[in-house]
């Protein structure tokens, strides 16, 4: 057997969860290479492949054998090692037994601390015969698997019950026992087109071979066929197909062969409201709805089928007949829905809890206006319109449509208002109080919508804090991260100017007296505080820049997105590190001294020509530096900072701060103070 061959692990299942399959192959190729890594067995590359009923890794050119480790073991030191007659003490003899050798077999070892006995052997290294059982082991239970399952009489727990076990070093099987199979070469086909098993001649050809037995089992390449075809199938209609990767990946996890076909259904359905149509068809039927080029919805969907027939057209047939009664369903219930207004639902909502200690959903949405309406008055928006949305904006969640669909909420809040004759501001603030929904989702439009989200986020915020539940670790069930960077994004890229702290307030006010933490605006501006970090880091911003502004702690977004720009500006100056230092360092002085505030600088007590250079440059500087904070114009100002630098470093060379007398001292304090102030204006640069 050559040292170094292509290896391939298969473990053959029954279908496996396919919101999952990607997952559990990457991990399973990461626990592998950890294996490989930690044995010190040399590779070129490992990858991951995945099919429905089968995760594989595949490690090219892989050693065979771990090289031979010289090793040493030191023993006690002679003069304890052997008595006065030179017999071998306990100490020794105990060494000699661990090691497997005999005293007189020990070499010595002799630097200028002494001589110990000494060991040096060789061991030699294991091969993949010897290891391999134990990595797929390893490998195996680190999957994350939440819920494992047993099968049969087998004492064995897997996500879904095993079949085959394949590893292969070459041509060669390594023989391996897990999960109650014994490893050999065999395989399985396609569970239709290759009913019987496949067996793998070499690990070079395992993708080959199965290839022929109808499966795909590199995961991009079936993925990418299946981009292929559907590009084929929509240039041939005159369609497009929104990108929607998470649905892709789950349909690449569901077949192992993958045919797109085109199905239709009736136009009459397209008077429903495309989005519960596009849902039902998406996430029921995991089809991928065809759009004109306008983006409105054609009477077509695309699927992908899992095997090849000779008779495409009883597939499509089939699968129009399923999709048919899921479309006259969202029909049914969108007709019924517009007979009652959203209004009307008003008091349903009074059955529905939004948080045991909060209240009810009727309760959440009278805050929620009575919020909105406010901060539609901070905004110079229409405080009626805002009011109005924000009371109907969760009416929606009664109706058949979205509780059949839920992932239409707003949504078909929209389409339901604007058939009630609502205003069309307010049924646009109906949809578009969820955003943004992820990172780098739409934002609202108007600044009606931006109140009613902001309001719904805050609420929940205060609320949720307020009863002291607070988000810990990945726990986080009312989503409040997701929430605060939501309202982090509004207000800066709507530009906004709000005070967080006071919003939190108008928001606690509102709940009576059904909060327990006393604390809760302080908890609510502190966690948005810290939100900020994750929003910027997102955007490629250094930490340190970032808490150079958080220290000053901004109650406005907008405001601390401006101090920010200013830092990350004027850390591209070549002066800026030096200047971070200076600030560092009269930051220091003043921590050590006693002096909680500071007089103004008597010129009187300047005898030091740098002090007195300093003091003339602050004044000269400050006017144009304090003008430009106070007009919100922060890069500006700490541009101009950079001026003070060459004065700085004199009076630090050439100046002793704390000087023995008592008047000159506190004078040179009152210099130092005067700089911080301006320093720390926009943000603590001394972090930088």
């Amino acid at each position: 057997m050559t040292m170094k061959e292509n290896f391939i692990f298969e473990l053959g299942t029954e279908e496996l969860p396919p919101k999952a399959l990607k997952k559990l192959a990457q991990s399973l190729m990461s626990g592998f290479e950890t294996q490989l890594k930690n044995a010190e067995l040399e590779f070129d590359a490992i990858n991951w492949l995945a099919a429905p009923r089968r995760l594989a890794v595949k490690v090219t050119n892989l050693q065979f054998n771990q090289a031979d480790k010289a090793v040493e073991k030191r023993g006690p030191a002679v003069s304890s090692a052997f008595d006065a007659d030179g017999n071998a003490t306990k100490a020794a003899l105990g060494w000699a037994r661990g090691c497997g050798i005999d005293i007189s077999e020990a070499t010595r070892l002799k630097n200028d601390k002494g001589e110990w006995l000494l060991h040096k052997a060789t061991v030699p290294g294991k091969t993949l015969n010897e290891l391999l059982e134990g990595f797929v082991k390893a490998s195996l239970k680190q999957l994350p698997i939440p819920k494992p399952m047993r099968w049969g009489a087998n004492d064995a727990e897997f996500i879904r019950p095993v079949h085959t076990l394949i590893t292969m070093f070459g041509d060669k099987v390594i023989p391996v026992e897990v999960l109650g199979l014994s490893s050999g070469n065999l395989s399985q086909g396609h569970r239709f087109h290759h009913r019987g098993k496949v067996a793998i001649s070499h690990a070079d050809s395992y993708e080959a071979e199965l290839k022929e037995a109808h499966v795909l089992v590199n995961f991009d390449e079936r993925q990418s066929s299946i981009k292929s075809q559907m590009t084929s199938i929509c240039t041939a209609n005159n369609a497009v197909v929104k990108d929607d990767q998470d649905l892709l990946d789950e349909v690449t996890s569901l077949v192992e062969w993958p045919v797109a076909l085109v199905g239709t259904f009736e136009e009459k359905f397209l008077e429903v409201p495309q989005e519960a149509l596009i849902y039902t068809m998406k996430d029921d039927q995991k089809y991928f709805p065809m759009l004109d080029e306008n983006g409105n919805l054609l009477p077509k969907f695309l699927f992908i089928s899992n095997i090849e027939s000779k008779q495409p057209s009883a597939v499509i047939e089939g699968n129009e007949k399923v999709i048919r009664p899921r479309l006259a369903d969202a029909e049914f219930f969108y007709n019924t829905d517009k007979k009652t207004s959203l209004e009307s639902r008003l008091s349903s909502l009074e059955s529905v809890l939004f948080q045991k200690q909060l209240g009810t959903l009727k309760e959440k949405s009278e805050r929620i206006s009575s919020l909105a309406g406010f901060i539609a008055g901070k905004v110079d928006a229409n405080e009626e319109h805002a009011k109005r949305a924000g009371l109907l904006s969760k009416t929606d969640l009664m109706t058949e449509v979205v509780m059949e669909f839920t992932d239409i909420q707003g949504i078909m809040g929209k389409y339901y208002a604007l058939n009630d004759g609502e205003d069309a501001v307010v049924a646009d603030a109906l949809y578009q109080q969820y955003l943004p929904k992820f990172a780098g989702d739409e934002l609202p439009t108007s600044k009606e919508a931006c109140a009613v989200a902001l309001a719904d986020k805050f609420d929940t915020l205060v609320g949720i804090f307020g009863i002291g539940q607070f988000p810990k670790g990945d726990k986080d069930p009312f989503a409040l991260r997701r929430a605060a960077i939501g309202i982090i994004r509004i207000m800066i890229e709507k530009e906004l100017e709000l005070d967080f702290k006071e919003l939190a307030e108008q928001a606690a006010s509102l709940f009576g007296d059904k909060l327990t933490n006393d604390n809760v605006v302080n908890d609510v501006f502190d966690f948005m505080l810290g939100r900020f970090e994750a929003h910027y880091r997102d955007h490629g911003v250094s930490v340190e820049v970032i808490r150079a502004v958080e220290i000053k702690k901004p109650t406005s977004a907008l405001d601390f997105n401006k101090r920010l720009a200013a830092v990350v500006e004027f850390a591209k100056l070549p002066e800026s590190s030096a200047l971070a230092a200076a600030n560092k360092r009269v930051n220091n002085i003043l921590s050590k001294n006693s002096q909680s505030s500071f007089s103004d600088i008597d010129k009187t007590l300047l005898s030091e020509a740098a002090e007195i250079s300093l003091v003339n440059k602050i004044e000269d500087v400050a006017p144009g530096v304090e003008t430009s904070f106070s007009n919100g114009k922060y890069s500006e100002g700490l541009t101009s900072l950079a001026a003070l630098q060459t004065e700085i470093d004199l009076f630090f060379d050439g100046v002793m701060v704390n000087d023995e007398n008592e008047a000159i001292r506190s004078n040179r304090y009152a210099i130092l103070g005067r700089l911080q102030s301006l320093f720390m204006h926009t943000a603590d640069i001394s972090v930088l």
